[in-house]
């Protein structure tokens, strides 16, 4: 407990984060396409929720919009105090953030609320934790440890390699029992891109990834429910009142759009049509209402995310801040391979998944894991300036105690 307050010295880290200072302010290009999209969030669960809420709540149409500023509230209050945290904090305490995750997935099948056929979430008091968001957290966590600890074993060993892949698959068989495919699907992805960044031999990452897709391919079959969604994926409008009705509601608001769309609060599809449009089909609403350019803005936003947490991490990676590197990897990863899914689920690129969209999605587990998931880049980057400006500085001192020469 001590060590934990000892790293939580708000002041001290305040007064070092000055951001006047190019070398320790927090990074634009990251923080900037987090509070655009944060916004976007809000104006969407306000527009898509309100018809829903309206029906459904008592009349109250701000009922899920009220929520959703609660749930950001939390979220940037977390935010600041993971800012405050030294990446050493969290790669001591991989393992039992994953331990903690593996319980909370053990628990939701026992006691977790049933909604539509899932138990993804557990009850306490007025909130409900979904513990699918936070094992995504937990695995970044606990894998970027897992590969600083042993780089040189999964680049010489196979058991390097699948050692870390034994517990995925435990993580992944507690979810599919809820049943959660779409977090399945961005854990294995995310943690084999990780794996192959951290340096695993070409040929293992190319047999895991034609394995996991046999292996995906399995459990989608043997589901008949799992089925229903390829085929409605595959042909929406063969069954466009069964299966298929909420992907060809979806449809008809991306051809509504068009161009620059119909306005903010003029979607006629979240007026019923579209169910719930306020969670996992929100970009439709959006799409809808800003057209094809609102659509490349997010698409936009969320690369940039990506091309920032990749460009800290390799930067942490020169700078041998190994952890800091992976998880920044790792985060970036997931992210922005969950906007592309849901992205693609909205437009009908891609099978339906219960995935929601990162910072727009109404959804309060989802919201603060990845606003905490940002702070951690944010920390990171931070970290990275500092050392680059020590190094900077011992750098000139030895270039004047040997009269202005380098070796």
């Amino acid at each position: 407990m001590t060590s934990i307050l000892n790293t939580l010295r708000i002041t001290d880290f305040m007064e070092q984060l000055k951001l006047s200072d190019p070398r320790t302010r927090l990074d634009p290009w990251l923080l900037g396409p987090v509070m655009i999209l944060l916004a976007i969030g809000v104006m969407m669960v306000a527009s898509s929720s309100m018809p829903f809420a309206e029906d459904h709540m008592n009349g109250n149409e701000f009922h899920f919009l009220i929520r959703h500023i609660i749930y950001l509230s939390i979220a940037i209050v977390a935010s600041v105090l993971v800012l405050q945290l030294d990446t050493r904090f969290w790669q001591v305490n991989g393992i039992y953030m994953l331990l903690l995750g593996i319980v909370l997935l053990m628990l939701v099948l026992l006691i977790g609320k049933e909604v539509n056929g899932s138990k993804r979430w557990i009850g306490v008091g007025p909130l409900t934790v979904q513990p699918a968001e936070l094992m995504k957290f937990f695995i970044v966590t606990y894998l970027a440890g897992y590969l600083v600890r042993r780089s040189d074993e999964l680049q010489t060993q196979i058991k390097g390699f699948t050692k870390p892949l034994l517990v995925i698959g435990l993580v992944v068989a507690f979810l599919l029992l809820q049943p959660d495919f779409g977090s399945s699907a961005v854990i294995v992805a995310t943690a084999l891109a990780m794996l192959f960044l951290a340096g695993a031999k070409l040929w293992q990452f190319i047999s895991l990834t034609a394995f996991v897709g046999v292996v995906m391919a399995l459990v989608a079959w043997k589901e008949p429910y799992r089925m229903k969604r390829l085929t409605s994926f595959l042909d929406p409008w063969a069954d466009q009142f069964g299966s298929g009705y909420q992907l060809v509601q979806s449809l008809i608001a991306f051809g509504r759009g068009d161009w620059f769309g119909v306005g903010l609060g003029n979607s006629v599809q979240k007026l019923s049509y579209l169910p719930e449009a306020h969670t996992d089909f929100v970009f439709a609403v959006f799409a809808e209402e800003f057209g094809f350019v609102g659509v490349l803005l997010v698409i936009i936003l969320f690369a940039i995310i990506l091309l920032r947490s990749l460009s800290i991490g390799r930067r942490a990676l020169k700078m041998e801040q190994y952890f800091a590197a992976y998880i920044s990897y790792g985060f970036g990863f997931w992210l922005s391979l969950q906007a592309l899914i849901n992205i693609g689920v909205s437009s009908g690129s891609l099978p339906t998944k219960g995935l929601t969209l990162p910072f727009i999605s109404y959804g309060g587990n989802s919201l603060i894991v990845t606003c905490m998931a940002i702070a951690i880049i944010l920390r990171v980057d931070f970290e990275v300036r500092r050392r680059e400006h020590e190094f900077a500085k011992v750098k000139r001192e030895y270039r004047s105690a040997r009269g202005g020469q380098d070796d």
